[in-house]
């Protein structure tokens, strides 16, 4: 992976990573969790995190614009600047909070780059399994370095591996997507930190994922690698993602037929 932007940006997540979160995993103490809306934790470890994260990628493309999510719980009008002009920076500094707060793995730190609104390049990082994954447009996604293709032979749909967050949908696609599971071969409740589900199906471990919520930081690293690695990111309609539409609803698989096999099982069509 040469791309001096890939390894710069891989360098300072895996620099903030064991400089500030997985020092703080599993010794934070009550003060140092709060709940930023109901149900939504954050840690002195997101904050920091994004702070340093956030500065340098100012300092690396002196003009950009950083869309933080913990920024952006502040600041919403923040989000405006995904259909902006120039280069733009979402930054997740911790995905999976939730898993982090209560000790628990997997966790990740995630950055996409936007210029003129389009997502252009990409970063994945799970510190415990030392993961990484990157890609720009055009160039591919790198795993640890390597190049990586999501494509390959089609199983059949029942021996199809993938996880659907329900914990969101509504009750009548809930209930769809329970009574399609039992077509697939093995439906994964979830990790509850979507930076690992996209590494997942970079890896081989899955070969879908199905999303209500589609917060931009949560999902625009992911989708850009595993597109970039030959899969897709759609919503439920067929039509591509795109980080700045908050419309709910994701399926993202490792081909487009794929794609097309988990949409008829679980959503009837």
């Amino acid at each position: 992976m040469a791309d001096p932007l890939l390894v710069e940006v891989g360098a300072l997540l895996r620099e903030v990573a064991a400089d500030v979160v997985v020092p703080m995993f599993r010794r934070l103490d009550a003060a140092d969790i709060a709940e930023k809306a109901p149900g939504e934790v954050v840690t002195v470890a997101d904050r920091r995190a994004e702070e340093l994260i956030s500065a340098r990628l100012r300092r690396l493309r002196p003009g950009s614009v950083v869309v933080g999510e913990e920024a952006v719980a502040d600041r919403p009008d923040l989000l405006r600047h995904l259909r902006g002009t120039g280069d733009v920076w979402l930054v997740d500094p911790i995905d999976g909070t939730a898993n982090f707060a209560a000790g628990r793995r997997p966790f990740a730190l995630m950055v996409a780059l936007l210029t003129d609104g389009i997502p252009v390049a990409s970063w994945v990082y799970d510190p415990l399994a030392g993961t990484m994954a990157a890609c720009r447009v055009g160039a591919g996604t790198w795993l640890d370095g390597t190049p990586v293709r999501s494509t390959g032979p089609v199983p059949e749909v029942g021996a199809l591996r993938g996880a659907a967050m329900t914990q969101f949908l509504p009750p009548a696609t809930g209930q769809r997507v329970a009574a399609g599971g039992g077509r697939i071969g093995e439906l994964l409740p979830g990790q509850h930190c979507a930076g690992r589900e996209y590494l997942d199906i970079l890896t081989g471990a899955q070969q879908f994922v199905l999303f209500w919520r589609t917060l931009p930081w949560d999902h625009a690293p992911g989708t850009l690698l595993v597109r970039e690695a030959g899969g897709v990111a759609r919503r439920f309609d067929g039509t591509d993602y795109h980080p700045a539409d908050d419309d709910p609803g994701l399926l993202v698989a490792s081909s487009a037929e794929v794609w097309d096999e988990v949409r008829a099982a679980l959503l009837g069509g």
